[in-house]
């Protein structure tokens, strides 16, 4: 280039200002970012949700690993509670009452030894209701078609001698039936209810033993008997029946309805029906055995514990306990059957 030639001269162009190019990269990169900063936020929420979720199998986990241990070793436990609680019931064991009640003792079914109503059960009941400071009165529930005669006498025995040492008003109920030995407890007790359809009565005693000779005699097998009197055995159903053995039990059936009539007579003085003869062994409805004397009023038991102490019961039992044939096996249990059967033929008894 000479000295002379010119110049070309060329005018710089100027950057663009620096703000310009802050805002112009800002805005490129808040895309990224946000998406940067959202993803961020999902794996944050998948890795929470996560945690959360092994926290829940874990404690299902847990949860399940208790369910077994409680089992496992509470099982036997709960076991052994339940069924003692279940033995307490079921035996008639209970505790209370903790307030103020009219207690309930049941004689319910057959009135015999070995039976739910035996002597022994009920005044076990009677001495528990009378000997407790909550019991303002006790009220005997009766369905019964009657029994031995012993066993009732020892009850309303049992009941004369607890209201004498108490003092405490006693009430018989009779639900669907207080026949024979259940209304000769009844009768003994200061006010006797029953319904308007119950069964009331059977007053008298009875015999009905088997008389089995005839069978075994066409097996050709008999039973020798040796006897230090001619009656001694003469309520064996295995050999002939004597006239003598017929009157003898006669008389019997005779004597324990009469001595049945004769209580009635006394223990309801003033309130028996003139000219009535009680002693056929018929029962009667609730109404008409009113009518006659044998109870006091017509009523449920609900209706005479409400209308007369307006209390709640509390009921003394006894009642069948739940075990009955499972105790025992089932041939122990038919033989035993049979020799109550026989047993009870040759006893008299009231129904």
């Amino acid at each position: 280039m000479s000295e002379n030639e010119p110049v070309e001269q060329r005018t710089p162009h100027p950057d663009p200002q620096p703000g310009t190019r802050a805002a112009s990269t800002e805005q490129s990169l808040a895309p990224a970012l946000l998406a940067i900063v959202k993803e961020m936020g999902e794996q944050r929420k998948a890795l929470q949700d996560e945690h959360a979720r092994a926290a829940k199998e874990r404690q299902s986990e847990h949860r399940w690993r208790l369910l077994f241990q409680g089992l496992f070793f509470g099982g036997p436990v709960l076991i052994s509670v339940l069924y003692f609680v279940f033995f307490l019931s079921s035996s008639g064991i209970r505790f209370g009452p903790f307030a103020d009640v009219v207690g309930v003792v049941r004689i319910e079914g057959e009135i015999g030894p070995q039976k739910t109503a035996s002597a022994e059960n009920v005044i076990r009941s009677l001495e528990k209701a009378f000997s407790s400071s909550h019991v303002k009165a006790v009220v005997l529930s009766i369905d019964s078609p009657g029994g031995s005669p012993a066993e009732a006498e020892s009850i309303y025995s049992a009941v004369r001698t607890l209201k004498a040492k108490y003092d405490k008003p006693v009430v018989s109920v009779i639900r669907n039936l207080g026949a024979s030995a259940g209304y000769m407890i009844a009768m003994h007790t200061d006010k006797v209810i029953a319904g308007r359809m119950s069964l009331v009565g059977s007053i008298g005693a009875i015999m009905a033993p088997w008389q089995l000779d005839r069978a075994i005699a066409r097996l050709e097998v008999s039973q020798r008997v040796y006897a230090s009197g001619k009656l001694k055995a003469f309520m064996n159903p295995f050999t002939a029946v004597s006239p003598e053995a017929d009157a003898k039990a006669k008389r019997l059936v005779d004597q324990m309805g009469s001595a049945f009539v004769k209580d009635l007579r006394e223990a309801r003085a003033g309130a028996l029906k003139a000219g009535v003869d009680y002693g056929t062994g018929e029962v009667w409805g609730g109404i008409e055995a009113k009518e006659l004397g044998l109870i006091d009023a017509l009523g449920t038991l609900d209706d005479v514990v409400s209308s007369t102490w307006g209390l709640k019961t509390y009921d003394f039992g006894p009642r069948e306990t739940s075990f009955g044939m499972l105790s025992s096996s089932m041939s122990a249990w038919v033989s035993g059957a049979i020799e109550q059967v026989i047993a009870r033929s040759m006893s008299p008894s009231l129904r």
